[in-house]
């Protein structure tokens, strides 16, 4: 199989109408509706749901078990580890059905963050880029680039390498001990600088 190749295993269901990039994987069981966009060199595990709104970029990993819902956007080189959880609707009631686009409040996850396994996200907050979401966490307002987050609820625990490593900072200035990176801060934001 060559890179350019989709490849879709028999045993999952992509709608006709969604839109699926060159050298994207669907492993077993996987649903992706109508609507959904999914980028280049995306690689989808198994039983993952991807509903009709869900915008998905390029080389992008959902690993096993997964559902993204309406209103769920990933942006490029975002990691979901297994399990993790989306949400799209702020209040469900099974006797009050609200299943129409005006009770979905959209989430979006920015450009290389890392969603841990088991990690749950509520509906209506942004993930910064490179952010990093711990295993088991709950997330339940907005994450800023590269800072790192677990707990439930999770709270701010540092700041992240583009590469996924924890920077240390002294002086406000850290190198990645991984890739190298230098970086700088000022007021918990980061700047990189090589």
């Amino acid at each position: 199989m060559s890179q350019e190749e989709i490849f879709i295993h028999p045993s999952s269901f992509v709608d006709e109408e969604a839109a699926i990039g060159a050298g994207t994987h669907i492993w077993h069981y996987s649903h992706v509706f109508k609507g959904a966009r999914i980028g280049k060199n995306c690689k989808i595990g198994q039983n993952v749901v991807i509903h009709p709104t869900v915008v998905i970029g390029d080389n992008v990993k959902i690993q096993n078990n997964v559902s993204l819902y309406d209103g769920v956007i990933l942006e490029n080189d975002v990691f979901c580890g297994p399990s993790c959880v989306f949400t799209n609707i702020i209040n469900p009631r099974a006797a009050y059905p609200r299943n129409s686009p005006e009770f979905y409040k959209p989430t979006r996850v920015k450009q290389g963050a890392t969603v841990g396994a088991n990690a749950t996200i509520v509906c209506g907050i942004t993930i910064g880029r490179h952010a990093f979401v711990g295993a088991g966490s709950v997330v339940t307002k907005d994450v800023a680039d590269h800072v790192l987050v677990y707990g439930n609820p999770a709270r701010d625990r540092g700041l992240m390498c583009e590469c996924g490593e924890k920077l240390l900072f002294a002086a406000d200035a850290a190198m990645c001990p991984a890739c190298q990176k230098q970086y700088k801060k000022c007021e918990n934001k980061i700047t990189r600088l090589s």
